[in-house]
């Protein structure tokens, strides 16, 4: 089962939903500020607005919510078409493809998460990586093996 690319693909998309809906229940939660200084922060980041030109007046709040949001949208359509071809049994020249993209999106967002951003987030990533990577190592690599698999 381990040796199977398409147990390492739905293990993937396990971990691309699921990152989708733990980061989905951040956009939800406000968290407290535990001190003065987090409470002078979170009141500039929903209250002072950048003008951004065309009428457009966001908050740096409102700005990150957007960023964030799509992190939770690019992890949902990631899933949802990988189970999808996985579910209509797509020949493997084509999963080979979109593993290889999906490799190199989820890499990048790999990379900004370590940069960036703290744990939980950078695990998670890291884990839809590996899978991916996994899967990617798996699959035949000539045409005559992806055809027959």
């Amino acid at each position: 089962m381990l040796k199977r690319y398409t147990f390492w693909l739905w293990a993937a998309v396990g971990f691309q939903l699921l990152t989708a809906v733990f980061h989905s229940i951040s956009l939800f939660v406000r968290p407290e500020p535990q001190n003065e200084t987090e409470r002078q922060l979170m009141l500039l980041m929903t209250t002072y607005k950048l003008d951004a030109g065309g009428g457009f007046q966001p908050s740096f709040s409102n700005l990150f919510t957007a960023l964030s949001s799509c992190f939770t949208f690019v992890c949902l359509l990631g899933g949802l078409i990988n189970a999808y071809l996985l579910r209509k049994k797509a020949d493997a020249a084509l999963l080979k493809g979109i593993t290889r993209i999906n490799v190199l999106v989820f890499g990048s967002i790999f990379v900004v998460m370590v940069v960036f951003t703290f744990l939980p987030p950078i695990i998670m990533t890291g884990l839809i990586l590996a899978s991916l990577i996994v899967t990617f190592l798996l699959m035949p690599s000539d045409k005559k093996d992806l055809t027959t698999e």
